[in-house]
C-alpha cells in the first residue's frame, strides 16, 4: 500500500513540475518584451559590423512634434517626395505602399505615428559578411529577420514590425563579363555574355551597364525593381517570350543562406538551393548578395501603340475585347509583346524586338483590322502607332514604370495558356468582362509564350511556377484603398477576389506570379508554387530548420502567424 501511495506522490509531483516549467519559446523576440535583446547585446552587434547597424526613426516621423525627428522644413520634403519610389528606395526601413507599414506613421501631422509598422534594427550591409553577422544575431536571439533592398513589394515581404532588417541596397557592384563566364568551385566554363550584379542593384543601373557593351538582360519594366527579390519571384519581362524569365537566365548566385553560410550556388554546387531560389520567393531561403545573369544583344524595338475606338454604350465592346486578346498567341509567335491593357476603347502599347519596317508591322495587323470590319462593319475603329527605337535602353527611357508610391493597393493576377485564350470565347468574353467592369481596366502582359515554355535554364531547371511554362498572359489588376479605413480595404479584398474568380475558374490547372499577385490567395502554395511546392517545402525544412526567415506568402510559412499586438508566433 505504502509502495502505491509513494508511485501515486511521484506521478502527481511529476505533473505539477510539468505545469511549472516555463513553455517553450513560442513567438519571436519583440521589442519591449524580456526576449527582446538588451541595449548592450544590440551594442555590441554594432560594434561587431563597424558602426552598421542603423536605428532609423520612421521617415514621417519628421512631421509629427510628438517625434524626436521633427523638422518641419523636412515634412515638407518628406511629404513631396512621399509617392516617388526613389524616396522609398534610399530609406533603410521605408516601403513602396503604406498599407505596409500599418499606416503607423504617415508624413501628415493629423494622423498617428509611431514606430510600431516598421523593422527595429537595420543592418546596413556592403559586404555578404554583414549580412552573415545579421542572419547569425537574428538565430541567436530568436529576433524577427526582415530583408529589404528597395522596398518595391506589392504584398509586403519587405518589412517586418519589430525586426532585425537587411537592407541590401548598398551591395551595388556590376561587373560585366566577356565571351565567357567560368562557374565558381567546378570551374565549368559557360559560353557567351554574362553580368554579374550586387543584390541591391537595380534595373536601371543595370541596363545602363549592359548597355555600354550593346548588350540588355531579361529584366523588369521599373527603373527601381531591385534584382534580388525580381528573381527570386521568376522575374518576368519583355524579353521573355524571346529568352525566357529572368530565372531562367541566371548563371550563379552568392547567398547567405539561414545558418549564416555564405555559399556560391550553381548547377554544380548546391543545387538544391540555386534551384529554390530561382523562382521559390524571396525572403524565405537566403539572401542573395549577386548574381550573374546572361546577357543578349540589345536589339532595335518597334514600339506599337494599337488603338480600337467603338462606342462604350455598344453591346459588342466586350466581343471587341475578347477577340483581341484572342489573337494573343498568334501575335507573339510573330515576336510581339508587352505590358498591355484590355479597357472598353482599347488603346494599348506592344513592342517588336529586332523589327524596324513599317510593313512587318502592317502585315501582322492587317488581318486583325479587315476581322474586326468583317465582322462589325461601321462599328470599329482600329489603328497602329509606330515608334521606332535604337536599343533596348533607348525603349526603357521612354516607357519605363511611372506610376506613383505611397497610397494603398492590393492586386490579383492570373497565368493565361492557350487554351485560355482561344478555347472559349463565350467563357473568355465572360471572365473579362468579370475583370474589367469594377475598375474599366485590366492588365493584359505578353510576357509568356515560347521563351518561358522551352526555356533551358541552368542545371535543366527551376523553381519558377510550372503555370508559366504553358502561358502567353499575365493579367493582373488593382484596387485601391485609403488609410484607416478597413471597410474599404475589405471592400478592396472582396472585389480582386470576386472579379477574378471567373478567370482562376477558366484556367484550373495555372496559377499565378508570385511578384505581383493577391496576397490572399486561398490556396496559396498551388497558386504561386504548383508542383514545385513540395520540393520547396522539403528545401525550406532542410536549410531553414528553425524559420530564421519567414514572410508571407511564402514558401514554408505555415507555422507561424502574425498577431494582432504584431508578434510573429507559432501556431
Amino acid at each position: 500500500m505504502l509502495s502505491s501511495n509513494l508511485q501515486l506522490l511521484l506521478c502527481l509531483a511529476g505533473s505539477i513540475c510539468g505545469l511549472c516549467a516555463p513553455p517553450p519559446e513560442s513567438c519571436k523576440a519583440y521589442p519591449g518584451t524580456s526576449s527582446w535583446p538588451s541595449a548592450h547585446t544590440w551594442a555590441a552587434l554594432n560594434q561587431t559590423l563597424n558602426g552598421r547597424l542603423l536605428q532609423p526613426s520612421p521617415p514621417g516621423a519628421v512631421c509629427h512634434p510628438s517625434q524626436s525627428t521633427y523638422n518641419t522644413s523636412q515634412c515638407s520634403l518628406v511629404a513631396d517626395e512621399w509617392k516617388t519610389y526613389e524616396f522609398h528606395v534610399a530609406n533603410p526601413i521605408s516601403v513602396m505602399w503604406d498599407k505596409f507599414d500599418n499606416f503607423t506613421c504617415l508624413p501628415d501631422e493629423n494622423t498617428p505615428c509611431s514606430p510600431a509598422g516598421y523593422p527595429a534594427y537595420v543592418v546596413n550591409a556592403s559586404t555578404a559578411e554583414h549580412i552573415k553577422i545579421g542572419v547569425d544575431f537574428a538565430r541567436k536571439y530568436n529576433v524577427r529577420l526582415n530583408v529589404k533592398n528597395t522596398g518595391h513589394d506589392y504584398l509586403g515581404r519587405s518589412n517586418s514590425p519589430g525586426s532585425l532588417s537587411i537592407w541590401t541596397h548598398n551591395l551595388n557592384k556590376i561587373t560585366y563579363n566577356k565571351g565567357q563566364y567560368k562557374l565558381n568551385g567546378s570551374g565549368k566554363v559557360l559560353q557567351g555574355n554574362s553580368i554579374t550584379v550586387g543584390g541591391g542593384s537595380e534595373m536601371w543601373d543595370i541596363y545602363v551597364a549592359a548597355d555600354k557593351h550593346h548588350e540588355a538582360i531579361v529584366g523588369g519594366g521599373g527603373k527601381t525593381v531591385g534584382i534580388g527579390g525580381y528573381i527570386t519571384g521568376g522575374g518576368h519581362s519583355i524579353f521573355a517570350p524571346k529568352y525566357g524569365l529572368a530565372a531562367d537566365n541566371v548563371w550563379e548566385m552568392e547567398i547567405v543562406t539561414p545558418g549564416g553560410d555564405i555559399v556560391i550556388a550553381n548547377e554544380d554546387r548546391h543545387q538544391d538551393l540555386f534551384w529554390a531560389m530561382r523562382g521559390g520567393g524571396g525572403s524565405t531561403f537566403g539572401v542573395i548578395t549577386s548574381v550573374t545573369l546572361k546577357t543578349h544583344p540589345s536589339p532595335k524595338i518597334m514600339g506599337v501603340a494599337f488603338m480600337m475606338f467603338t462606342d462604350p454604350k455598344e453591346s459588342i465592346v466586350f466581343d471587341l475585347i475578347t477577340y483581341i486578346v484572342s489573337q494573343i498567341p498568334i501575335l507573339m509567335a510573330q515576336g510581339l509583346s508587352g505590358y498591355n491593357l484590355a479597357t472598353k476603347n482599347m488603346t494599348t502599347p506592344i513592342q517588336i524586338p529586332d523589327v524596324d519596317s513599317p510593313d512587318v508591322v502592317a502585315k501582322i495587323f492587317n488581318p486583325i483590322n479587315e476581322t474586326l470590319h468583317e465582322r462589325w462593319p461601321d462599328k470599329v475603329q482600329f489603328y497602329t502607332l509606330l515608334t521606332q527605337y535604337d536599343s533596348w535602353l533607348a525603349w526603357f527611357s521612354q516607357n519605363y514604370d511611372t506610376n506613383q508610391a505611397g497610397g494603398s493597393q492590393y492586386l490579383v493576377s492570373r497565368l493565361l495558356d492557350g487554351e485560355a485564350l482561344t478555347g472559349n470565347p463565350q467563357k473568355l468574353k465572360s471572365a473579362l468582362q468579370a475583370a474589367i467592369t469594377p475598375s474599366g481596366t485590366i492588365s493584359v502582359f505578353m510576357v509568356g509564350g515560347k521563351g518561358v515554355q522551352e526555356a533551358k535554364p541552368r542545371g535543366g531547371s527551376n523553381a519558377v511556377n510550372p503555370a508559366w511554362r504553358t502561358a502567353y498572359v499575365h493579367a493582373l489588376t488593382s484596387e485601391p484603398f485609403g488609410p484607416f479605413n478597413k471597410t474599404a480595404e475589405n471592400n478592396a479584398k472582396a472585389i480582386l477576389d470576386k472579379e477574378f474568380q471567373p478567370l482562376r475558374d477558366l484556367t484550373p490547372k495555372s496559377g499565378a506570379y508570385i511578384n505581383e499577385a493577391f496576397p490572399f490567395e486561398k490556396n496559396f502554395q498551388q497558386t504561386f508554387w504548383g508542383s514545385n511546392y513540395a520540393r520547396l517545402l522539403r528545401i525550406k525544412r532542410e536549410i531553414d530548420p528553425t524559420d530564421v526567415f519567414w514572410c508571407a506568402p511564402c514558401v514554408g510559412n505555415e507555422r507561424w502567424e502574425v498577431r494582432q499586438d504584431g508578434k510573429l508566433c507559432k501556431k
